[in-house]
């Protein structure tokens, strides 16, 4: 064999720091050597793996169609590895969550597939739906879960559960009594919203279509907390799926506003990359996520 394990993981923490420095310190390597590792294996073969620009190392066209290839070798070169030592095969799995389902879900998530396999080690990252699924297609997540509708050549996306936004105020808010808010009223609040990016945001876009342009965006926040935050002080009302507020409403901090002109309706994913290996651990994690998490 032409090329080593060890000169595919140079070359795959390249393609994903864009420098050889931090692909070496991420891999306890001196840059001398990961930069030889890397040379080797271009001159081996006579390619091109990286466009250099000054420091920055971006992987040529014949390096991008590898590189799914290289991750699915060493994906697999690892689950062997812990096979022939006994080890418990499901591994570490790399898994991403967009924020309501990150908060609110995912931790519990874990904890079931813990229950199943006590050895497994799941490394979860919290982050919008655009974020999660950039992180996906460059192979730093085994998989995510995501809350918006998104559209990507190496991405296999896959409906995974339903959920519902709702529109909740303060309990002192005017219209915190109303049987029903019409849009005329809608377009009368300030908004305090998640930020673009986010599957929620897309949602609530949608679901006020016909208006939006007119509605009075007051505040766009990151996180569903600082939301919730806002419109408990009085400074506008929100849209958050009902898993998030289901706590607050149940304290009477915050209350819905009934908004039946409106479809907040919406869908959950599963997203991976169409070239990635499935590791046993990545399988049963997937498994439970139709079998077992997929009803609300």
């Amino acid at each position: 064999m032409r090329y080593s394990l060890r000169q595919l993981e140079v070359f795959l923490a390249t393609a994903r720091f864009e420098n050889i420095t931090r692909a070496a310190d991420a891999l306890a390597m001196s840059q001398s050597a990961a930069s030889g590792s890397l040379r080797e294996l271009e001159s081996q073969f006579d390619v091109k793996l990286f466009d250099r620009l000054g420091k920055r190392l971006r992987l040529s066209e014949l390096g991008q169609q590898l590189r799914p290839q290289a991750e699915n070798l060493l994906e697999q070169a690892k689950s062997l590895e812990h096979a022939l030592a006994g080890q418990d095969v499901i591994g570490r799995l790399h898994v991403g969550a967009t924020l309501t389902i990150g908060n609110y879900i995912a931790v519990n998530m874990i904890a079931d597939f813990r229950a199943l396999h006590p050895h497994a080690d799941i490394a979860l990252r919290v982050a919008n739906t655009e974020a999660i699924a950039a992180q996906v297609a460059s192979f730093e997540l085994d998989m995510g879960l995501i809350e918006g509708e998104l559209q990507h050549p190496d991405l296999d996306i896959v409906h995974w559960r339903r959920d519902e936004l709702v529109v909740f105020a303060a309990p002192d808010h005017p219209l915190a009594q109303s049987v029903a808010v019409s849009d005329a009223e809608l377009l009368t609040l300030p908004w305090i919203v998640r930020e673009h990016g986010s599957g929620t945001r897309q949602a609530f876009e949608r679901a006020m279509h016909g208006i939006l342009t007119d509605l009075h965006i007051a505040m766009e926040l990151q996180h569903t907390e600082a939301i919730k935050r806002a419109v408990e002080a009085g400074l506008g009302v929100g849209c958050l799926s009902q898993v998030c507020l289901e706590d607050a409403f149940s304290r009477g901090s915050l209350v819905p506003l009934a908004v039946p002109t409106r479809d907040f309706r919406r869908e959950w994913f599963l997203i991976t990359h169409r070239e990635k290996f499935h590791s046993a651990g990545l399988r049963e994690w997937v498994a439970l996520c139709n079998e077992r998490w997929s009803a609300p």
